[in-house]
């Protein structure tokens, strides 16, 4: 159920006065048919979640379609012009660069990059709010990116782990546990994915796949006597929405 205002409103009624795109209308039907009350200030800031999510999912299609590499932390490799690669393998940027460029450059020239799963969706984040975003508010938020997994995240981009969500909405970060991984590839011990709607996730490294698919290739990095299979874990990881609204909605005001 969608309340805006306190008021209940149906996904009919806000598609009628607003134009959305088709993944922005699939989070609009999830949300008003959910026994869930998801609740906003305003079409605006209910239209600026969709939005989010929508580049979300269009940032990690573009990303799957780069030549933006798998590889471990020990292996990572990061173009030096706009990252320093440290040396827990993260990459941390360069002090006279824009952050804006610098996330740009990690698509424009992707085969200079490499990282693994977790990195991939918080560089899918960062790309979504860029592309969502004026440039300006963005090198203003996100002034001091540094990119490794869940530890290190710009603690404005206000990610936030929802456990056994009602909904699963595409833009949400979600998680495939393989329990009995091979200890010689520990690097399978799950796989990091983007919710694209309609069954389909982005894992880096594994690519664009159904849940079955995703497990399956999981399966096949476990020891040799493993009895349980990979799984999708009942988590959602989402960007504090809200909290970006406000602060988009100052920067617009002034």
């Amino acid at each position: 159920m969608i309340k805006v205002q306190g008021k209940t409103i149906t996904a009919e009624q806000v598609i009628n006065q607003i134009q959305f795109n088709t993944t922005e209308q699939k989070v609009i039907h999830i949300l008003s048919l959910s026994n869930e009350v998801y609740e906003y200030d305003s079409l605006i800031q209910l239209k600026f979640e969709l939005n989010l999510r929508s580049n979300t999912v269009n940032a990690a299609i573009e990303l799957n379609s780069s030549e933006f590499a798998f590889r471990v932390f020990r292996k990572s490799f990061c173009n030096p012009i706009y990252w320093n690669r440290t040396d827990e393998g993260g990459f941390d940027l360069q002090s006279d660069v824009k952050p804006s460029d610098a996330i740009k450059d990690i698509y424009n020239n992707s085969s200079k990059y490499g990282t693994e799963c977790a990195t991939a969706m918080i560089i899918v984040f960062y790309k979504a709010l860029l592309d969502l975003l004026p440039v300006t508010l963005f090198n203003q938020f996100y002034s001091n990116i540094y990119l490794m997994n869940w530890k290190s995240l710009d603690k404005d981009l206000g990610l936030y782990v929802v456990n056994n969500p009602t909904d699963f909405l595409p833009g949400d970060c979600m998680y495939f546990k393989n329990p009995e991984v091979d200890p010689v590839t520990p690097e399978w011990q799950g796989e990091n994915v983007i919710n694209l709607g309609d069954g389909k996730y982005y894992g880096h490294g594994i690519g664009i796949n159904t849940a079955d698919e995703i497990i399956e290739v999981l399966n096949q990095r476990r020891f040799n006597e493993a009895t349980e299979s990979a799984y999708l874990l009942s988590i959602a990881k989402r960007l504090s929405f809200k909290y970006i609204s406000y602060h988009y909605k100052l920067y617009s005001s002034n």
